[in-house]
């Protein structure tokens, strides 16, 4: 009987340790969605524009500094076609970029991207670096939900002397 009952208990435990290990990974750094952050990255580093949007579902929502007020697929490149109007130059750095895939309690896979984004200011030059995070939503190998965050601080203080300077000229 004691054999049976430790037999028993030994079973219990090693069908409990298979279990733990057939879990969903909560986090990966190598993955499908990984993937397409990545190349969504690069198309933005490119302008490829089409390409960009093709990896956002229809429906997707794009939060930049704020979740009151959001873009659609379609309306990224104009907004950043506008933002890039004042650059000679601009992209994320390709040495400082991290990627992670989580799948939250819910089971929803989200991907974080973490750079160093580097433009070059059409008037002066001046090259000004910004820390980046973004997150990604994913349903079905397409982006549904995005927020990124990054301070701006630096670049509007820049373009805000470049101005004063322009009006000082003028009254002069």
């Amino acid at each position: 009987m004691k054999k049976v009952i430790t037999l028993g208990v030994l079973v219990f435990f090693l069908v409990s340790c298979n279990n733990t290990e057939q879990k969903t990974q909560r986090y990966t750094q190598s993955s499908p969605e990984i993937e397409i952050v990545k190349a969504a990255i690069n198309n933005y580093d490119y302008q490829q524009w089409d390409s960009l949007t093709m990896k956002y579902a229809d429906t997707a929502k794009v939060f930049y500094n704020t979740r009151d007020m959001f873009f659609t697929a379609k309306s990224l490149p104009i907004y950043h076609k506008i933002n890039d109007s004042s650059f000679l130059t601009r992209a994320f750095e390709d040495d400082r970029r991290e990627y992670e895939m989580i799948t939250d309690d819910n089971g929803r896979n989200w991907v974080n991207f973490w750079g160093i984004w580097e433009g070059n200011l059409l008037v002066n030059n001046k090259k000004i670096e910004i820390p980046v995070h973004i997150t990604y939503q994913f349903v079905e190998d397409k982006i549904v939900l995005e927020y990124g965050y990054w301070d701006t601080g630096e670049l509007v203080l820049e373009l805000q002397q470049i101005e004063a300077q322009k009006k000082a000229k003028d009254s002069l």
